[in-house]
């Protein structure tokens, strides 16, 4: 039997369950509990013909232009768990196991493709054909985690999301299906979880599933049941009850909520995993309002404050939450890879890590910080709001220095 896949989640809210036009996106990404995450933005650019980029484990063709991006993402590796782009595409990785074993040769990491995905395409249907061109041309595959000793593959899900819809996107190999979604409440988690409503797939397939002796061709066909393992299609999601309770009002705060609650599973704290990261993003239907991404760059979203970042030109990069960079000496570039682990704790986490023992030692102290902290949480979803629903144009000075100084903020009140 395989490694389980991390639980994380990921959901998305689309009017009538959320408020006023807004899509809202969220995701908890679960990952071995001491890997560090970091919070990374890369301006868009324009490359040389027949230029490559380098991603986690191979090189591939880079596009003649790439959209600015906001990432959330292990920092040992280039691709990303989740993140945004300059257009409002939302883009969120889930690994998954399927009854095809997940390829150990190395190739493009499911996380890969949640960067290439945002850093080529202007739309959610965009990104989900750059995954899925990717996909054929390169295949995936390659090392999860960080780790020497063994090989953890896995199949991937996506989530992609933009202002006007999402798609659900499951893979196994290079085979895929896609589901197309514009109403309601959705959730993914790490597992299968397309059944007949197809919107889009590989052409061929079918026929391959066909000739695997998975299908016979005559009754429906149900993508989870046809690709999953026997004890594995279950109905996993808890936290879009919490979301459809909401009724109508899914908002920033709701979604974060949902992401900060360790009874319905959703933020995961358990011997093996933990919630590293979280995001939620608003996306508003009327595109002359800007996209609102919070992000916490820190693990445990029940302790960790969610902060706001808005795309303009010149935005002021936050290295307080950026992982000290090793370039080639990095024990992940070079092979056999992860032969060491080189201390990767960015400013923020080592932060967080001696608040989280102020929270378990000194219980009077520690809520008393944790009240500050929800406070200013509070200012940034007020403040941005404030932005989403004001007449006037949004002027790019206002906010670009916003996730800056809101780690700045964070840091100062730790000290």
């Amino acid at each position: 039997r395989m490694a389980a896949a991390p639980p994380s989640y990921c959901f998305v809210a689309f009017p009538p369950c959320s408020k006023d036009g807004l899509v809202v996106f969220g995701k908890n990404s679960a990952r071995p509990r001491d890997e560090v995450q970091e919070v990374v933005y890369f301006a868009a650019a324009a490359h040389d013909p027949g230029s490559k980029v380098e991603c986690t484990y191979i090189e591939i063709e880079q596009v003649p232009k790439t959209h600015a991006v906001v990432l959330s993402r292990p920092s040992w590796l280039w691709g990303a768990e989740m993140g945004a782009n300059e257009h409002g595409v939302c883009v969120a990785n889930e690994a998954v196991v399927t009854r095809e074993p997940a390829s150990e040769s190395e190739a493009l990491l499911g996380m890969d493709l949640v960067r290439l995905g945002l850093e080529r395409g202007a739309t959610a249907k965009e990104a989900l054909d750059v995954i899925v061109a990717l996909l054929e041309e390169h295949g995936q595959g390659g090392n999860y985690y960080e780790d020497g000793s063994s090989c953890h593959t896995f199949q991937s899900a996506f989530l992609i999301v933009d202002r006007n819809e999402a798609w659900i996107l499951e893979t196994s190999g290079k085979y895929w299906a896609a589901e197309k979604i514009t109403e309601g409440v959705k959730c993914i988690c790490n597992q299968l979880s397309l059944t007949t409503k197809i919107d889009a797939e590989h052409p061929e397939l079918r026929n391959y599933v066909r000739s695997q002796g998975w299908w016979n061709g005559d009754s429906d066909f149900n993508f989870s049941e046809v690709f999953s393992l026997a004890d594995d299609h279950l109905a996993c999601c808890s936290g879009r009850e919490s979301l459809e309770k909401q009724g109508g009002d899914v908002s920033a705060q709701a979604m974060i909520d949902v992401l900060r609650d360790k009874d319905s599973g959703v933020c995961v704290d358990s011997e093996s995993f933990l919630t590293t990261a979280s995001i939620v993003s608003v996306l508003p239907q009327d595109p002359s309002f800007p996209c609102v991404h919070y992000f916490t760059g820190t693990p445990d979203p029940s302790r960790s404050i969610f902060k706001p970042f808005i795309f303009v030109d010149d935005v002021k990069l936050v290295p307080k939450v950026q992982s000290p960079s090793f370039g080639n000496d990095d024990p992940a570039k070079k092979i056999p890879r992860f032969q060491e682990k080189p201390d990767r704790r960015h400013e923020l986490y080592k932060a967080h890590e001696w608040a989280r023992s102020l929270l378990e030692n000194d219980q009077d102290k520690g809520q008393k910080l944790m009240r500050i902290m929800l406070d200013l949480e509070k200012q940034g979803l007020e403040a941005m709001e404030d932005i989403l629903t004001r007449t006037e144009v949004l002027d790019p000075a206002e906010v670009v220095d916003l996730f800056y100084d809101c780690v700045d903020t964070e840091l100062k009140f730790f000290k």
